[in-house]
């Protein structure tokens, strides 16, 4: 079996990418964005951090089709349980708390 060879170049190339990845970071941690999307800010750096590190780092990219399959079934696992949490916390009757 062969491996596929990954130049040290890409490994800088990535690092480097990780490394601005989190300096916007934390410049976007000093924003005060409106509404939620302070969160959708954060979540959505974080996802494309993690993307990378999941591609290169931990070899995916050139990996067969087995494991993509398995990367797939992963992130539709977490997606049904994110749908379930959001649902289970939306659906809550939430009330103010007062003092006894």
């Amino acid at each position: 079996m062969s491996e596929h060879i990954v130049y040290p170049r890409v490994y800088v190339g990535i690092f480097l990418i990780l490394l601005v990845g989190t300096i916007v970071t934390v410049l976007a941690a000093f924003q005060d964005f409106p509404g939620p999307l302070n969160a959708i800010v954060a979540l959505t750096i974080a996802t494309i951090k993690a993307t990378f590190v999941v591609l290169y780092f931990m070899h995916v990219r050139y990996s067969g089709r087995l494991i993509w399959l398995v990367i797939a079934a992963a992130l539709f696992w977490l997606g049904i349980m994110f749908a379930l949490t959001i649902s289970d916390y939306s659906s809550r009757d939430w009330l103010p708390i007062t003092s006894m």
